[in-house]
């Protein structure tokens, strides 16, 4: 398989991920992309497996008389958010946007798909992982929790991510973690309501959650090493009705990030004992809803080397820089990663509207370079 073949393909992976633009689906509910992604990879000859995680699918190609296997992950689930794109393909589906570039990142590893299913000198086995609700519900801990390693067994797993802002097809990673864990917990204080005129009957819940909030800022510069990254953020804060009226409760929606596992976990438990503490002292009473959190992505240092002496081999000195730093933002990869080592990896998007916004698109022209980079992946891992 060379460059100039695959150049022949890729309109019709043009017009795939413009497809998978049109019909953005949010996580868990993914069923019309689902079944488009499967349709594709039928009609190139895969037996395919779904289900895992609700909506996840997983293509498997095997060739040769190699018993080494690689595993690929792409995601595919959109945003809650209205396009503002004006684009010719934008999102036929009110209220849902691929503003990631999830459609992108199926696309190339459908691109990659149909590479290697046309490469006959291939030896090994490859598990092309389609992978639902990264946004939202873990998807990756769904098919994990699915058997997914148990049922296509993986030596090394990658993932590839557009990155705006880095130049048109430019990769960059890191070993060690390069992107920080997510979690998420609704606080809920239960104070005693009244008249505002007669506060000395109350317990008031806005006056105690404002204290857990100033009292966080503490966390991270006093209870954290400053060689740690590390974000509590209180995001939301809703409480009340009126000015005269004292309320009943108030509600903090807390996220917290590091990229350390202990301090991850020693946020958490802070996170409760400081917001407890706060309210026990006004004699409000607390109580933590905690949601689906997301470990730190942490690369392996070989899959990392691999990765970037087949990027550099295959596409030149210029295409790969190192990332310095890690991202605080979160990727459900992670899970995959601690099951499995491997590398998760940036491709620039050039510079386009940011990810999450309402006027992102994903760069076209970096389609065929993060399908061959899978491609060349396989081959060079399984020699």
């Amino acid at each position: 398989m060379s460059d100039i073949n695959f150049q022949n393909f890729l309109p019709e992976l043009i017009e795939i991920r413009h497809r998978l633009h049109q019909m953005p689906e949010i996580g868990l509910s993914e069923f019309k992309t689902s079944d488009f992604i499967a349709a594709q990879l039928e009609k190139w000859g895969f037996e395919i497996t779904r289900g895992l995680g609700k909506t996840g699918i997983v293509a498997s190609l095997r060739a040769g008389n190699s018993n080494r296997a690689i595993g690929f992950r792409a995601d595919f689930d959109a945003l809650p958010m209205q396009e503002e794109t004006n684009l010719p393909y934008a999102s036929q589906h009110p209220g849902a946007m691929h503003a990631c570039g999830h459609d992108g990142h199926t696309s190339m590893l459908l691109g990659a798909a149909w590479a290697l299913s046309q490469d006959k000198s291939l030896s090994g086995t490859v598990h092309f992982i389609f992978q639902p609700a990264e946004e939202n519900f873990g998807g990756g801990k769904l098919m994990i929790e699915d058997g997914l390693f148990e049922r296509f067994p993986c030596d090394q797993v990658f993932a590839l991510h557009n990155w705006p802002g880095i130049p048109t097809g430019t990769f960059t990673t890191r070993a060690g973690p390069i992107a920080a864990s997510i979690d998420v917990v609704t606080v809920t204080v239960k104070g005693k309501g009244g008249h505002g005129a007669q506060p000395e009957l109350t317990v008031d819940p806005v006056v105690v959650g404002s204290s857990i909030v100033m009292a966080l800022q503490t966390l991270v510069s006093r209870n954290i090493s400053p060689h740690q990254p590390a974000v509590v953020t209180v995001g939301a804060f809703l409480s009340g009705s009126a000015s005269n009226i004292i309320p009943d409760t108030a509600a903090l929606e807390i996220s917290m990030r590091a990229m350390s596992p202990m301090v991850r976990e020693e946020i958490r438990e802070r996170v409760e004992q400081i917001a407890t503490f706060q309210a026990k002292s006004y004699g409000a009473d607390i109580s933590f809803d905690w949601h689906v959190g997301y470990p730190a992505t942490i690369n392996d240092r070989q899959a990392v080397e691999a990765a970037k002496s087949m990027i550099v081999q295959r596409f030149g000195e210029d295409a790969f820089v190192d990332l310095d730093l890690p991202l605080m933002g979160s990727e459900d990869f992670s899970f995959l990663l601690e099951k499995v080592p491997g590398a998760y990896v940036l491709i620039g998007n050039g510079d386009s509207a940011g990810l999450h916004t309402t006027t992102y698109d994903f760069n076209d022209e970096i389609l065929g370079r993060g399908a061959l980079y899978f491609y060349y992946l396989a081959k060079d891992r399984l020699a």
